[in-house]
């Protein structure tokens, strides 16, 4: 469903999907273009992220009315920003699932009760490295792991450097528990899922924390390197 911000009676900005199009903006401003269906690939990443939310789709229901209750009380204690700026809130159950989902991310036990907000951390990238010869992918950031945290790296496949916009090819590739301290070497988990670093290809990185107690996550940060011979 396509997105629109109004200023008065004219629409400012829109997102999103409308009909057989699509509305977006980048440096040069906004832009419509012709809406493409993707061949669907089933693959394992979209699998695992069907599985987590039939599944917690399913605990939602299971749980008793006052845990659901709970998180619909502590919605506006985690409020979001939306794609155009605003700030919003989930509902109860969009926040039981974010939540939940990002502790199977990391391993942790789902919740029953919404938690108290908790402060995360700030994360910094210093350094990234992929080296084609040693097959090694290796990030220098804030070290260590803050405890009750656990830092979650995404990372695109090898692509051409010419190409900018990666958002949508981030994938989870490694989370580091409490304590862990860097350099956070990836390199065995990003080859098994996109095999080596090419040299003279692009690959960027995504870290951020996720509370090992609340599923809370951090504002994420980002760095992107040309693989070396």
């Amino acid at each position: 469903m396509a997105k629109i911000n109004f200023s008065g009676i004219a629409g400012v900005d829109m997102r999103n999907k409308l009909n057989g199009s699509v509305f977006s903006k980048n440096r040069g401003g906004a832009y419509v273009r012709t809406k493409v269906t993707p061949v669907n690939p089933q693959s394992t990443a979209q699998q695992n992220a069907r599985n987590r939310l039939s599944t917690q789709s399913q605990n939602w229901r299971g749980e008793t009315e006052s845990a659901r209750q709970s998180w619909i009380d502590a919605s506006p204690n985690f409020p979001y920003t939306d794609i155009f700026g605003n700030s919003k809130t989930l509902s109860g159950f969009q926040l039981y699932v974010k939540f939940n989902s990002n502790l199977s991310y990391i391993g942790e036990a789902a919740i029953s009760t919404a938690p108290a907000a908790v402060a995360i951390p700030s994360l910094a990238i210093t350094a990234l490295v992929a080296d084609d010869s040693a097959n090694t992918v290796i990030i220098t950031a804030t070290t260590p792991v803050p405890a009750d945290m656990a830092m979650v790296v995404l990372a695109t496949p090898n692509v051409p450097p010419g190409i900018s916009f990666v958002k949508n090819k981030y994938r989870f590739v490694q989370a580091f528990a409490a304590a862990a301290a860097g350099p956070f070497d990836i390199s065995t988990a990003y080859t098994a899922l996109f095999g080596d670093p090419v040299t003279g290809q692009k690959i960027s990185v995504k870290c951020f924390y996720i509370s090992t107690t609340t599923g809370q996550a951090g504002i994420p940060v980002s760095a992107t390197t040309i693989v070396v011979a």
